[in-house]
């Protein structure tokens, strides 16, 4: 409770989040006397950003500073608006679409986030729609990243349960299937309600002629990494040398000032992002030594016996517990726990394996912690309270995708 109040109290200051996570994970540790901790605080804090994955982040920032200063970006959207110009809200639908495969490709939401707010929200606010449903829009389809296979989330959960991730991936197909569609219906209905402007159809043949060069980036991306000829890491390196020459020389809209900006920007981002990867861990890390994900699952176990009753149970828990917690340490602590209740109700280690990561990916646009709400906030340059509300259709549309994926599995 001290714990919890001091966080509200930190936000009410307007206290970054990084460090109102970092104090909180402080009054875990003294309010519980468990002082000890702090001989590892330093080594953890640094632990939560050592990950190879992470690697990337910094360079897929980068690449959607590039884009954006190049006049990448712009001909890539204004290719799709050929295609699907001519409704309302034609941008919104084409962001969605640019989501789901980048999400197909990437598997991150906030990697994702970084390069789409870059390239889609200043078309979008630029078309006339507000920003802050502009960053909404864009923000929700970066949920589809740790869902759509082949997703980073599904590969931890694999190795974790001992399931096939194969398996695992060819389960993603449906609830990323949903997940879409859902958001398009929300996109639709938001369209509607806002008024917002048809995008003109533009010349499919000129359009195409002048995002050829455009294309050679994604290219790269999805060539390199499905390819299996680059990590994503590296591709986003070759992106982003590839963005700096057809910028600078083919659309020669990239100067070297821009390029500068670009860079300081990248090094702004990462270090924020960073940081708070870095204190979430560490709450994490506290929370666990209080042995808290053990004790909610053996609430749980003890609270209902049916399988829908218990899924309905764990749903709600993995709501919780995303709020504070990132998804790749909330399911090392929670599988071990959990998954063998699941088993000895009859479910599946794949239903419940699909059920668990989406739930917790839900988290990531959820307060107090997540990561992929204030990155999107901070890059789209709006206030996270205001982008948690724009978000909330989204929000229920992906829970009554979870709703059906458990129906299924009973």
């Amino acid at each position: 409770m001290i714990a919890a109040l001091v966080f509200v109290a930190a936000l009410a200051v307007a206290t970054p989040i990084a460090v109102a996570l970092g104090l909180t994970a402080l009054t875990l540790i003294f309010s519980g006397g468990n002082t000890i901790l702090l001989a590892s605080f330093p080594q953890q804090l640094f632990g939560g950003i050592e990950s190879h994955a992470l690697l990337a982040l910094p360079m897929f920032i980068l690449l959607g500073e590039l884009m954006a200063a190049g006049g990448i970006g712009r001909r890539l959207m204004a290719l799709a608006q050929s295609v699907i110009g001519g409704v309302n809200g034609a941008l919104a639908y084409v962001t969605l679409a640019a989501s789901v495969l980048m999400a197909a490709i990437i598997g991150s939401t906030v990697a994702q986030l970084t390069v789409m707010i870059r390239v889609a929200v200043p078309q979008m606010e630029e078309a006339g729609y507000p920003r802050d449903l502009a960053v909404a829009i864009t923000a929700a389809g970066g949920l589809l990243a740790p869902v759509i296979p082949p997703s980073m989330l599904f590969i931890l959960y694999g190795v974790v349960a001992q399931v096939p991730v194969g398996d695992l991936f060819m389960a993603g197909i449906l609830p990323g299937a949903l997940m879409t569609l859902a958001f398009l219906l929300v996109t639709g209905w938001l369209v509607r309600r806002e008024g917002l402007p048809e995008t003109p159809r533009t010349n499919p043949g000129r359009t195409a002629w002048q995002a050829l060069p455009a294309l050679i980036v994604p290219v790269l991306i999805v060539g390199g990494i499905l390819g299996g000829y680059a990590s994503p890491t590296e591709a986003a390196v070759l992106a982003s040398l590839a963005a700096t020459v057809i910028g600078s020389v083919v659309y020669r809209e990239l100067t070297l000032a821009k390029a500068r900006d670009a860079l300081l920007d990248t090094a702004k981002t990462t270090s924020v992002i960073l940081f708070l990867v870095a204190t979430a861990q560490v709450l994490s890390w506290v929370l666990a030594y209080g042995n808290l994900p053990a004790a909610l699952a053996g609430a749980v176990d003890n609270a209902v016996a049916g399988p829908l009753a218990f899924l309905l149970l764990v749903v709600v828990l993995l709501l919780a517990i995303g709020t504070v917690m990132d998804p790749i340490p909330a399911i090392i602590l929670t599988v071990p726990v959990l998954m063998p209740l699941a088993a000895a109700r009859g479910i599946s280690a794949i239903d419940f394996g699909v059920i668990s990561c989406v739930t917790l990916t839900l988290g990531l646009l959820t307060p107090p912690v997540g990561s992929g709400l204030f990155a999107a906030a901070m890059l789209g340059n709006i206030r996270p309270e205001r982008l948690s509300r724009r978000l909330l259709p989204f929000f229920a549309a992906s829970l009554a995708a979870v709703l059906i994926l458990i129906f299924r599995a009973v």
